[in-house]
């Protein structure tokens, strides 16, 4: 089994197929996505190939150390997750082919319309897990 992060952008991908802005769906439509997020991660369970997810709130903020004191804290001018990642599941599969299948899978979530948004989703192995990409 390899562990593997499925990162759902705002924005930094291509645009999805279906490119309505979530802040622009009807409470309706928020529900049918949300329940197929839900259902897809369900399923998983049964599978036993589910580890978590969590969607992410719109806040954010870069911090570093700095040597003693106060580390700085900045909300830019940096390409922050905050505008770019929406949320992430994590996945444990046994093998690439499985990881890039569920991709595909979780990438029809419903959107504006009920259609599905067809969205890409970076797919990125845990360091360690040994996972080989041939492609």
């Amino acid at each position: 089994m390899a562990k593997y992060l499925l990162l759902k952008h705002y924005r930094g991908a291509p645009a999805p197929a279906n490119d309505v802005p979530m802040d622009q769906w009807t409470p309706e439509e928020i529900s049918a996505h949300l329940r197929y997020m839900n259902e897809f991660a369900a399923r998983l369970q049964e599978t036993g190939e589910f580890v978590d997810s969590q969607a992410l709130a719109p806040e954010g903020t870069f911090v570093r150390y700095d040597g003693e004191g106060r580390p700085p804290v900045t909300d830019g001018p940096f390409a922050e997750t905050k505008d770019l990642i929406a949320g992430w599941m994590v996945i444990d599969v046994d093998s690439h082919q499985r990881a890039l299948d569920l991709a595909g899978e979780l990438s029809a979530a419903p959107g504006a319309g009920g259609k599905p948004i067809h969205e890409w989703l970076e797919l990125r192995p845990f360091l360690g897990d040994h996972c080989h990409v041939t492609d």
